[in-house]
């Protein structure tokens, strides 16, 4: 039985009607993208043609799902919203906080002793406030999400920029920041610039070595991590429908690394054997209903070039497999080529470990492709040169791959099971060695591999594949080994080849749990107490942002220009600090920590303008707050690439920092910016970042006249006393720039609330006004009866039915009038 059916039934009940009110005004036809869009425009929205790329839309998502790291900061907000409940369906997971070290059963009993505060606070603020509560252990969030909650044709937000993997399963899934997630919750519209459509059509069929992991790997490679910028990605053609829906669900994983708002896929029969298998056969039942409406209309995918902003092709018979990095997940380098590039570039090619797993390959059908191969390291007589683990992605893949002999096999290896949670995918993973920031090389079916993300090692050189390939890579121990054409020697001195990875897309004997660890809400949260110790170093109460204070600002002092890439891993990093997320100040001391000075090309040492030394970012912009001393901080391009997480916007605003000012920025990081009351500022001419000196102080000039689309300007004071001015853009509306004036998008919505209150008991003081009309009934009453006598009358002596209407509406209001008149008088 779905979670959920009410409203899944309802929103497919309405869907057919709201497509087609959309198509009549958009006068063409539609992608499933823009049907799912279309059918979740809030109800305040006017529906119109939007322009892609250009109109602020307003929309109503199906529910929320919140990972524990995100979703502490993300209900501390809600608690201060004034809501008792959740307004649409909304879960938390709690995934992030395990570390990955010795095994699944050790790792989780520390996880629950080490974070019992943080869980205890997830799962009373769930229960007393309507949220399903996924306890440690039951898995990572988008696999979760996938198992139980995803339906072709919906729309949901996440706090997590991995939500998308739901595309898989035919959703707009979008990762957003936690105050987009209270905005939902809360009742509200949630946001969003309509996106423009990339539509890649594949051709073909996967065979062999090849995996849907590939697909996602060659596209980043084509579009790079920012190709994908304020897009939808829609995968359609006869590759798309052959292909498993997990497989699906890994290709809108990844989207997040090419910077997509979401990616999707429309319904086919593979996401049907998917709902049925995971125990949703009644909402396979509904969707077969209604499956022309849940994937992109037929005119659409004949010619795609009309329809799509950008399409791409792709041929999967032809596909050969990839892997990318180092340091980055669009690096993309043909299998065949990797030992030639690995010796160019001068990557270590001995392999210390591979990883296979996370929320992107954790399916039933991944796992056994690598346990195929695992089975074949002892009937070939061969051993793993690699250290190998795997985490399971839920509690019921990991309860049915041991059923099905897939952790025996994988044991016989040496392999370790780590916890149904993000583990070293997210930096949670205490590597033995990592401390010495050796150079070495490791391989993983992860999504992300940027610098130090793994293990905390900047010197770690991480690479992305398949599991298939991992694991074969892992068997050889050499980053160069090419499976489909290069022999092992075994133990006997025999050169051996690796059979093709085989495995089934679900398991022939159904999925199969004890406890899949879900804990339903209370029906009456009321009575629920959450407390939080006001001692706590690892939750806090939140504070509202001081509102702008009506005048420009001036002598703003530079606090960093981060050179290269700098994500949101660089600018709030993961590990260790994960275990504050919950407690604003304490880890406002990662801020910036792992980014790079223009100035030193050294991490996490900036000159502070008050005393010309040199210390640690979150130091010097602690002793500009005590100084009441503004400042900002510039950046490069796609500025906040990666996760969602909505500390790496709330941490410089909580310090003090007023601005930040980048060549462009990553979507998801400028909508937290925004949502935090900061002004998130791209220069109008990109080599401006050039006339930044260390050094400077900052005016920032027409934030009196701050309005959309009209350019802000920079006065840079240097210290040779000369002047310059630049100009500045912003992407900001209306309603953003209140979320400015206020402080923050949160303390808006108060000042909106406020202001209701009043309005509220003005119009209930009027109620006795509306009673006296309402003994006026009587007299309409029996001008009823009279005015149908005229109706029936007039009705039964006109031939044309549409005259007859008319007449009928004129005579019946007349009659209504004099009756009503007439009883007045009396």
């Amino acid at each position: 039985m779905a979670f959920d059916l009410d409203m899944i039934k309802k929103h497919y009940a309405a869907l057919p009607g709201r497509i087609a009110k959309a198509r009549k005004v958009v006068n063409k036809p539609l992608t499933l993208s823009e049907k799912i869009l279309y059918a979740h425009l809030h109800a305040d929205q006017k529906l119109e043609n939007f322009g892609r790329g250009k109109s602020y839309v307003d929309f109503a998502p199906d529910r929320v799902a919140m990972q524990d790291a995100t979703a502490q900061m993300a209900l501390l907000q809600f608690m201060s919203a004034g809501r008792a409940k959740v307004a649409v369906p909304s879960t938390v997971h709690c995934d992030h906080l395990i570390v990955a070290k010795a095994n699944a059963k050790d790792d989780l009993v520390v996880a629950n002793s080490e974070s019992k505060e943080v869980y205890d606070f997830l799962s009373s603020v769930s229960t007393k406030y309507g949220l399903g509560f996924w306890k440690p252990g039951a898995g990572i969030i988008h696999q979760v999400v996938l198992e139980n909650y995803a339906f072709p044709g919906g729309m949901m937000i996440g706090t997590d920029s991995h939500t998308v993997n739901a595309g898989g399963l035919g959703m707009v899934a979008i990762g957003v920041g936690g105050a987009d997630a209270v905005d939902v919750m809360s009742g509200m519209a949630w946001e969003l610039k309509f996106p423009k459509l990339i539509g890649v059509k594949l051709t073909g069929k996967l065979n062999g070595w090849t995996s849907a992991k590939d697909v996602i790997l060659k596209v980043a490679g084509i579009l790079t991590v920012k190709g994908g910028t304020g897009a939808i990605v829609e995968y359609f053609g006869e590759g798309a429908t052959s292909m498993s829906c997990t497989g699906k669900g890994t290709i809108c994983n990844m989207g997040a690394e090419i910077g997509a708002t979401t990616s999707t896929f429309g319904y086919d029969s593979s996401m049907e054997r998917y709902l049925n298998a995971t125990g949703r056969a009644d909402v396979a039942k509904l969707a077969n209903k209604i499956k022309e409406h849940l994937t992109g209309d037929a005119e659409v995918y004949q010619n795609p070039e009309k329809y799509f902003d950008q399409v791409i092709e792709i041929n999967l018979s032809e596909l050969e497999p990839y892997i990318n990095g180092p340091f980055t997940p669009d690096l993309a380098t043909p299998i065949s080529k990797m030992k030639e590039a690995a010796e160019k570039n001068g990557w270590p090619l001995k392999v210390e470990v591979g990883l296979i797993g996370s929320c992107t390959n954790s399916s039933y059908e991944d796992i056994s492709r690598a346990a195929s191969l695992a089975k074949q390291v002892a009937d070939k007589g061969l051993k793993t040169k690699a250290m190998f683990t795997i985490t399971p992605g839920s509690e019921q893949v990991r309860y049915t791959i041991e059923r099905d002999g897939f952790i025996d096999t994988f044991d016989k290896i040496g392999a370790k099971v780590f916890a149904n949670a993000c583990g070293p995918c997210i930096g949670m993973w205490s590597r033995v060695g990592a401390e010495r920031k050796e150079k070495n090389t490791i391989i993983h079916s992860f999504n992300r591999n940027f610098q130090s993300r793994n293990d905390g090692n900047p010197n770690t050189f991480a690479f992305v594949a398949s599991p298939e390939i991992v694991t074969a890579i892992a068997i050889a121990g050499d980053l160069g080994f090419n499976p489909m054409t290069d022999t092992l020697t075994n133990e006997r001195g025999e050169q051996v080849k690796l059979s093709v990875p085989t495995g089934d897309e679900l398991p022939k004997k159904g999925f199969d749990v004890k406890d899949p660890g879900f804990i339903a809400p209370a029906k009456d949260g009321s009575k629920v107490e959450v407390k939080v110790d006001p001692s706590s170093d690892r939750l806090q109460l939140l504070e509202p942002f001081k509102a702008w204070e009506k005048t420009d600002l001036t002598r703003l002092r530079l606090l960093i220009k981060a050179k290269g890439k700098c994500t949101t891993d660089h600018i709030s990093m993961a590990g260790k600090w994960l275990k504050y997320r919950g407690h604003l100040d304490n880890i406002s001391n990662n801020l910036l920590i792992g980014a790079t000075n223009a100035y030193n090309d050294k991490i996490n040492s900036v000159r502070n303008g008050l005393n010309g030394h040199y210390d640690e970012v979150p130091n010097v912009q602690r002793a500009y707050k005590a100084a009441g001393i503004g400042s900002i901080v510039v950046g490069d391009e796609n500025y906040g690439e990666g996760s969602s997480r909505e500390h790496a916007a709330m941490e410089p605003r909580h310090l003090g920092v007023r601005a930040i000012l980048v060549k462009s920025f990553a979507r998801i990081h400028e909508t937290n910016l925004k949502k935090q009351g900061m002004l998130a500022l791209t220069f109008a001419d990109k080599a401006d970042y050039d006339k930044i000196r260390e050094d400077d102080i900052f005016d920032i000039t027409g934030l009196m006249t701050f309005s959309p689309e009209k350019q802000l300007t920079i006065v840079i004071h240097h210290s040779d006393g000369k002047i310059e001015k630049i100009q500045v853009n912003h992407t900001y509306n209306k309603n953003q720039i209140e979320w400015f004036k206020a402080g923050s998008a949160l303390n808006a919505m108060g000042k909106s609330a406020a202001k209701a209150k009043p309005a509220a008991k003005k119009a209930s003081a009027k109620k006795p006004a509306a009673k006296k009309s309402a003994a006026k009934k009587p007299a309409a009453k029996k001008a009823k009866p009279a005015a149908k006598k005229v109706v029936k009358k007039v009705a039964k002596k006109s031939s044309a039915k549409k005259v007859a209407k008319k007449v009928v509406k004129k005579v019946a209001k007349k009659v209504v009038k004099k009756v009503a008149k007439k009883k007045g008088k009396r």
